[in-house]
C-alpha cells in the first residue's frame, strides 16, 4: 500500500489563444493518480471538497482505484493554481488555498486513517509550506514509526509562499525525514543549493540521517540517481515532442517508485543495498514514465502496459 499526503488542486492552464482551461490535478494528486495508474494500491489521505471539481478528483481517482482515506467530504472548496507557461512550455504558478478542502484534516486525523501495512508513505509539495509543515511533519513521524518509506519530492513553489527562506528552511527540516528525496535543478536553486553543479549539490542531500536514494530531474537533459554507493544518469528519450511538463516530476517518481516495488526494494534497507543492476531500470522506468506524460497536454498519466510499450520501442 502506498499512502500519500498533499494537495489535490486545479491547475487553471493558459492556452495559446489566451483562454484558461481546467486541469485536475497538484503534486501529490499527480503522483497519485500516477502510481495507481502503473498498477500499485494506493490511498489518498486529503479530503476531497463537496464542489463539482472535488466530484471530479472523486471520478478521476476512482477510475484508477485509488482509495480515499477521507471519504467525507469538505465543504470548502477546491484549492486553485493558476498555471501559465513560458517558451519552453514549462510552467509557472499562482495559487489560491486559504480554507480549501485539503487542507481540511487534522494531523490526528490523518493519522488515525493511515492504512495498516503501509510499505510507502508519500507527500511534499505544498504539505511542506511553513503554515501546514508542523502537521505534515506529525503524519510522516507516524507512518515511520509504522515502519513505512518515507518519499519527499520538494516540488517547491515560491509563489505559494511569501517568506522563501522560511520556507526553504521547512522544506530542508522535511528532507530530514525522508528516506527517498526527489529533488529538481529549481529546487536545489530554491533551497539555496547553487555554489556547486546541480549534481554535487544533490550529492550533499545524503549527508542528511534518513536518506537512502535522491532523485534528481533535469529537465531535457534526463535525470540521476544518487545513493552512497551509486550514481546513475540517463538521458531524455531524443525525438519526444513536448506538449507541456505540468505533471512530469510527479509522473518520474510515480515511475520510480512503480519500480522498486516490483524489484520489491520499497523499504530503507533494500534501497540502502540496491545497486545499478536496481537503480537503473528504475530509472529508465522513471524517465519513461516522464516523457510520455511530457507528450500529453497537462498531467495525464501513463499506465504501467503504456510505459513497457514505449521502453520497448
Amino acid at each position: 500500500m502506498i499512502v500519500t499526503y498533499g494537495e489535490a488542486l486545479v491547475d487553471m492552464i493558459e492556452m495559446p489563444d489566451g483562454r484558461f482551461g481546467a486541469a485536475l490535478g497538484g503534486a501529490v494528486c499527480n503522483f497519485t493518480l500516477a502510481t495507481a495508474r502503473q498498477g500499485l494500491e494506493v490511498t489518498y489521505l486529503n479530503p476531497l471538497s463537496v464542489d463539482s471539481f472535488g466530484h471530479g478528483f472523486a471520478r478521476l481517482l476512482g477510475q484508477a482505484d485509488v482509495r480515499l482515506g477521507s471519504p467525507a467530504r469538505s465543504a470548502r472548496p477546491t484549492s486553485l493554481a493558476i498555471v501559465t507557461l513560458d517558451e519552453n512550455k514549462s510552467p509557472s504558478y499562482a495559487f489560491h488555498r486559504q480554507g480549501v478542502a485539503d487542507r481540511d484534516i487534522t494531523p490526528a486525523q490523518a493519522r488515525a486513517a493511515l492504512p495498516a501495512g503501509t510499505r510507502l508513505f508519500h507527500t511534499g509539495g505544498l504539505a511542506l509550506v511553513p503554515e501546514d509543515l508542523d502537521a505534515t511533519l506529525e503524519i510522516v513521524a507516524t507512518a515511520a514509526k509504522a515502519g513505512a518509506l518515507i518519499s519527499i519530492d520538494a516540488n517547491m513553489r515560491p509563489l505559494a509562499c511569501g517568506d522563501l527562506p522560511a520556507y526553504a528552511a521547512g522544506v530542508r527540516r522535511a528532507l530530514r525525514h525522508a528516506h527517498l528525496i526527489k529533488v529538481s535543478e529549481e529546487d536545489l536553486a530554491h533551497l539555496g543549493l547553487t555554489a556547486q553543479p546541480p549534481l554535487e549539490a544533490a550529492r550533499t542531500l545524503l549527508d542528511l540521517p534518513q536518506v537512502e536514494l535522491i532523485a534528481l530531474t533535469l529537465g531535457a537533459d534526463g535525470a540521476i540517481l544518487l545513493s552512497r554507493d551509486a550514481t546513475i544518469a540517463l538521458p531524455a528519450p531524443s525525438g519526444i515532442v513536448v506538449r507541456d511538463t505540468v505533471g512530469c516530476g510527479d509522473c518520474f517518481l510515480a515511475g520510480l517508485v512503480a519500480a522498486l516495488a516490483a524489484q520489491d526494494s520499497l523499504s530503507a534497507a533494500a534501497l540502502a543495498d540496491a545497486g545499478e543492476e536496481t537503480l537503473r531500470p528504475a530509472l529508465r522506468r522513471a524517465i519513461a514514465s516522464a516523457s510520455l506524460n511530457a507528450m500529453r497536454e497537462g498531467c495525464n498519466p501513463p499506465t504501467a502496459n503504456e510505459v513497457a510499450d514505449f521502453s520497448d520501442r
